[in-house]
């Protein structure tokens, strides 16, 4: 055991089994689910993680039933086959000397189709169908389609089953007021709405026997209206613990609920206090979630008491070496999770594969594979941004000599820039570890040091990974005004701004530099949690509270020429909180509009047919990228050897997704 983290790597003993340390590998929906192939592709996935060390793994939800389904092609684990088929992947786990438990989750309302069943009659805001309500048949045949999905499980060689009753569910559906309107032995009071939720561990205890993990995922903040109150998360704790769950994990928030909890805007640990609310209550093992992603953190919440367990999803996809890095005080080397969500859920909730924008190889195992080069090349690299450093360094891991070349004093590209952003300061993580890569592989990083074309032509290989520069845009009175400012000087030197700012373009850069100027001054996570108007004494039913908006004391414009929705930003599951974010503090969102001239007096536009002067003290130009295309003239010169990576090949919105699968693509093809 590493005494640096005596106890995230302690054992835990279960009784009739062990768990190799404190870390429980949360369940992801991956996309491999349902792939024609996707059990073996899932099986690779799995094997390196438990390779990796983590102590339990929980895989993606699979539904006990065809209502059950959250989409119509979604995966069941229902049937001997399904028993049959998921052998590959816990042999894969049990290889390496791993545990893995099968989710089993009912979608209840959720489900995007029209035989989807809930509590209640009540159609979700954020689902395309209304469920019909299940008649108490329907109500014990799910019971038993719990009970039998678990023996399945146990058939599969799976070492446990975690039951879904978060998140919003179907169990939670049954448990909140605001699903459940029914007035039999299922509905009315709380220990009747909570009837379904212990009745389902009981019966799954019954068919699986004693010696068998079930956990059960507990919603311990709903974070809706009228969800659970504490009193009531205590006593369904108490009751699943009688019932027989053999740990106890938390969920925290409903996928309706308009509050982020998972998102990098999140300070990290920001919910491990709702987990130590609810831990002196039971006696059985209680796991805590959410935004934890270094080994230091789970080190700290651990030795705090606050659990007995952490739990951490995307920081696997992000390093399925994550364990064994700590364990040999290797934590340097570990690829940290940075919350973005760009290429997990974001792909996910468009019905593609999960992937990690810092580790491309992630759900591609079987894919994307790094191997020792059969021809060791002398190779250049120029640009230090997310695509030359992935490039780079994986080029190095197959053994290739590799000359780092970067104009700049430090490393990082766009990257630097967005880690000053508040809410993305984890972008710093990410450059931490491939400045530590860069000495472990042997990349020989060339620093202050211009790309010429003679330098380049010694080379067998160049790559041109050059970045992107600010787009330059023409409006009468630019050129010259004290007004102007572009994003990157902003960011970069910390620019002050004045009382009324003017942000032209409302793409990602513009809602990045619209929180960055109307960041209140202080920010603990107690003043994140009142921003969002959570409860953190659990007094109110589903953890929140009415609460003011945070409006900042500057005066903003944040401003497009596309008419339609203002403040979004790129992200799929990320846009709505910078939104909502922009319009707690006041910022003014508009589109549709013409940039006219800026004089003295301000910017001045047309909207809506009609002028008007936006009198700002600073006028910030975040109107997009273009690529950085160094002596392109001559590109010709080299030939074959050369290759265009990242913004360089295209800048379009900011894309590091994109950009880092490239530099590692290119590196594997070289």
């Amino acid at each position: 055991m590493s005494a640096m983290y005596p106890h995230l790597l302690q054992p835990l003993d279960l009784g009739f089994t062990q768990l190799r340390n404190r870390v429980l590998m949360g369940s992801m929906h991956t996309g491999l689910e349902e792939h024609k192939e996707g059990l073996q592709k899932l099986a690779a996935f799995y094997e390196e993680r438990a390779k990796g060390g983590v102590g339990l793994i929980v895989t993606g939800g699979f539904s006990p039933n065809l209502r059950g389904r959250l989409h119509p092609l979604s995966a069941e684990f229902s049937k001997p086959k399904h028993a049959r088929a998921h052998q590959v992947v816990t042999e894969a786990v049990h290889k390496h000397g791993g545990k893995i438990a099968l989710q089993i989750l009912h979608a209840g309302r959720y489900a995007m189709h029209p035989f989807a069943q809930s509590a209640s009659g009540i159609k979700a805001p954020i689902a395309k169908f209304a469920p019909s309500e299940m008649s108490p048949r329907q109500i014990r045949k799910t019971i038993d389609a719990f009970a039998n999905s678990a023996e399945l499980a146990q058939l599969a060689g799976y070492d446990g089953v975690e039951i879904m009753g978060s998140e919003g569910y179907l169990i939670n559906q049954f448990l909140c007021k605001r699903t459940n309107m029914r007035y039999d032995d299922w509905g009315g009071s709380y220990r009747k709405r909570m009837r379904f939720a212990v009745e389902v561990v009981k019966a799954v205890r019954k068919a699986v026997g004693q010696e068998f993990i079930i956990i059960f995922r507990l919603s311990m903040l709903d974070l809706v209206e009228q969800g659970s109150t504490f009193e009531d998360v205590i006593l369904l704790a108490k009751a699943l613990e009688d019932a027989g769950v053999t740990i106890i994990n938390t969920g925290i928030g409903w996928h309706e609920a308009r509050i982020p909890t998972i998102a990098t805007q999140v300070p990290r640990g920001a919910f491990t206090w709702v987990t130590e609310k609810v831990k002196p209550h039971v006696s059985v093992p209680i796991v805590t979630c959410n935004r934890i992603n270094t080994p230091e953190e789970a080190e700290r919440i651990l030795a705090s008491g606050q659990a007995d367990m952490v739990s951490m999803a995307r920081p696997f996809l992000a390093d399925p070496h994550f364990i064994v890095k700590a364990e040999q005080q290797k934590a340097h080397l570990i690829n940290t999770c940075i919350g973005c969500n760009q290429a997990c859920l974001d792909n996910v909730f468009q019905a593609k594969r999960a992937s990690c924008l810092v580790n491309p190889l992630a759900c591609y195992e079987t894919e994307i594979v790094v191997e020792p080069a059969l021809e060791k090349k002398r190779i250049a690299v120029v640009g230090a941004g997310p695509a030359g450093l992935s490039c780079a360094t994986t080029l190095a891991k197959r053994g290739h000599s590799v000359d780092l070349i970067e104009k700049n004093d430090r490393i990082g590209g766009q990257f630097r820039l967005a880690m000053q952003i508040p809410g993305k300061e984890e972008f710093r993580e990410t450059i931490r570890y491939f400045a530590n890569m860069i000495d472990e592989t042997g990349v020989n990083l060339r620093l202050d040091t211009e790309a010429s074309l003679e330098l380049l032509k010694e080379y067998d290989e160049v790559v041109l990974a050059t970045g992107v520069e600010p787009r330059k845009v023409s409006i009468q009175g630019l050129e010259g005004s004290d007004k102007v400012i572009d994003y990157q000087t902003l960011i970069r030197d910390k620019t002050p701004v004045g009382e009324k700012v003017a942000i032209i373009g409302a793409g990602g850069i513009g809602v990045d530099v619209a929180s960055m100027v109307t960041e209140p001054a202080q920010h603990t996570l107690d003043d994140w949690l009142h921003e969002w108007g959570i409860d953190k004494e659990m007094a109110h039913p589903g953890g929140l509270y009415p609460f003011p908006d945070a409006v900042s004391d500057k005066t903003v414009w944040l401003l497009q020429r596309r008419k339609g929705r203002v403040g979004r930003g790129p992200g799929k599951t990320t846009g709505w909180i910078h939104k909502r974010t922009l319009e707690k503090r006041g910022v003014n969102l508009l589109g549709g509009v013409s940039y006219e001239k800026i004089t003295p007096e301000g910017l001045h536009i047309r909207l809506d047919g009609k002028e008007q002067i936006l009198d700002a003290d600073s006028i910030i130009v975040c109107a997009g990228q273009e690529s950085v295309r160094p002596f392109e003239s001559q590109w010709s010169e080299l030939g074959d050897k050369l290759h265009v990576i990242g913004g360089a090949d295209y800048a379009g919105e900011l894309d590091a997704v994109r950009a880092i699968k490239q530099g590692v693509k290119l590196a594997i093809k070289l």
